[in-house]
């Protein structure tokens, strides 16, 4: 059993859905997989991806589980509650084996009973492909591997970066996961800010792997979150705002991270104002260069007369160690700084991994989408919506 515990997730999925039970818990919606990578053939592996859904479709979530939860200050008990009930339903995901030897995974329901499927199922995805192509895996190459990071991590000049790992949905195994946080939380140094512990490893996404391992969870929303604002907010050009401001309404200050992607930079600034600039503790890039992304930030705090050092950046874009240090050698001293890597991190034994997503396309009945600042990484299967959208935030179609 791949799965073994509805907290073997990422975090972001617990607080997005306190907000579906608290302002939408009638939200109906539509999920759909996707496989990147050309030339995979997944369906052999259908009966086998089924038959873990299954069995993650009858786990339910153990008192000292509800209890971690409850113990962090920005979950409430009445969503403690809830989840001491909840359970995964099988009848609202469907995988179907294609003839050209993909696969088709579909997810449809009320979103409150849907949301905790997205990871655990890519998850599973990606485990039970790997276990299939490689059941003696190189671990030793992945150790190798994860060794030169640790060293890089540990260069010159570095002694304030901190990396996080975002890399549940994508990594080579369960198994795996869990040696490489234990390796980088003992070669790297744990960071937790509530001892005035300082360290290199600032987290993880996985809750279960921070409950266990003593870890600090780290998330705050995701890109399906505002894209169902489409649908549930008030007119569309206001449902960026709106999905703001009902987060902020529900946190009251606490996991305060804007997505910035959903629309691309262009859009996400002009809605991004004062009041948000002061509200929200800084922002995350997604999609598209990184570098101009940052120096578009902190110019728009300075427009903004907000202190950008005040103000945290979190670069989460298909990350690499060196990556992350030009960008660290960027912005440091700039702002504050924060990086979650995530398949080159939990995927990287020698192996091709898999690009593998599952994207909300449809709330209560209507189309929803992102238009972020990398074309590949939209995903919608209306084309005259996708129009609309670009027409009502003014963005350019691609080339």
């Amino acid at each position: 059993m791949i799965i073994q515990s509805l907290l073997d997730t990422d975090l972001y999925k617990f607080t997005m859905m306190q907000v579906v039970l608290h302002h939408f818990p009638g939200a109906q919606v539509e999920y759909r997989f996707k496989c990147r990578t050309p030339g995979v053939a997944l369906a052999p592996y259908a009966q086998e991806i089924r038959d873990e859904i299954r069995a993650l479709c009858s786990l339910k979530l153990q008192d000292a589980e509800l209890a971690y939860l409850g113990s962090m200050r920005f979950i409430k008990s009445d969503f403690v509650d809830f989840l001491g009930l909840f359970k995964l339903n099988e009848k609202y995901i469907h995988v179907t084996p294609l003839s050209n030897g993909e696969i088709d995974i579909t997810i449809i329901g009320p979103w409150l009973h849907t949301i905790l499927f997205e990871i655990p199922v890519l998850s599973i995805v990606n485990e039970v492909y790997f276990r299939n192509q490689h059941p003696r895996p190189d671990h030793d190459e992945g150790r190798r591997r994860l060794a030169i990071k640790v060293e890089q991590l540990h260069g010159a000049g570095l002694q304030e970066l901190k990396i996080a790992d975002y890399g549940t949905r994508r990594r080579f195994s369960r198994a795996w996961h869990e040696e490489l946080l234990r390796t980088l939380a003992g070669k790297l140094g744990v960071e937790d800010k509530r001892r005035n512990v300082t360290g290199k490893f600032a987290g993880t996404s996985n809750v279960l792997y921070a409950m266990k391992l003593g870890l600090t969870p780290l998330g705050t929303m995701a890109h399906e979150y505002l894209q169902a604002c489409q649908a549930l907010g008030p007119r569309l050009r206001d449902t960026q705002v709106y999905g703001f401001e009902v987060w902020a309404k529900e946190y009251r200050g606490d996991l305060g991270i804007a997505l910035s992607d959903v629309y691309g930079m262009n859009a996400f600034l002009r809605d991004f104002d004062l009041y948000f600039c002061k509200l929200f503790d800084g922002a995350r890039h997604d999609s598209g260069d990184p570098f101009s992304w940052g120096e578009r930030m902190l110019q728009h705090y300075r427009d903004n007369r907000v202190d950008p050092l005040s103000k945290v950046l979190i670069f989460s874009d298909s990350l690499t160690v060196p990556r992350i240090i030009e960008l660290y050698e960027r912005f440091h001293g700039r702002c504050q700084l924060a990086f979650g890597i995530g398949t080159n991190l939990t995927n990287d034994l020698g192996y091709e991994p898999l690009q593998i997503v599952i994207k909300m396309t449809r709330c209560n009945g209507q189309p929803v989408a992102k238009l972020s600042d990398a074309p590949g990484k939209n995903m919608c299967n209306d084309e005259k919506y996708l129009a609309y959208l670009r027409q009502v935030f003014n963005i350019a179609a691609p080339v």
